[in-house]
């Protein structure tokens, strides 16, 4: 097995401890959209249902405008961001260019798969 890092790789956010207590929030959030009736729920109201889960307005904000980048800076783990951009029509691809401040055709011209969405 090989031995974990203990120094993070230059312009990456590493998921450890730290960063699973900072995302509670966001995460248990995102957990939750594994159940068809939330995944409802939150599409019809989405300021409710995040009233629910107790976060804060700074990671209200990041949801509302679909920052990414900064939910997974403030801790959301990848897995359960995949969740969150499956309910608002954000797949991975399109996660990934707003993440790195490209559009999405310019994201996909940095892919092996050209048609992939």
């Amino acid at each position: 097995m090989k031995p974990q890092l203990t120094a993070p790789i230059p312009d990456t956010t590493v998921f450890d401890l730290a960063a699973s207590r900072r995302g509670y929030r966001f995460n248990r959030l995102c957990a939750s959209l594994c159940v068809p009736a939330n995944r409802e729920a939150f599409k019809a109201d989405e300021e409710a249902y995040m009233a629910g889960f107790g976060l804060v307005e700074e990671e209200k904000a990041m949801i509302r405008h679909r920052d990414f980048k900064s939910m997974i800076e403030h801790g959301m783990n990848i897995y359960f961001m995949l969740k969150i951009g499956a309910v608002t029509g954000n797949g991975l691809y399109r996660m990934g260019a707003q993440m790195r401040g490209e559009s999405y055709e310019q994201f996909l011209a940095t892919r092996n798969v050209k048609e992939a969405v």
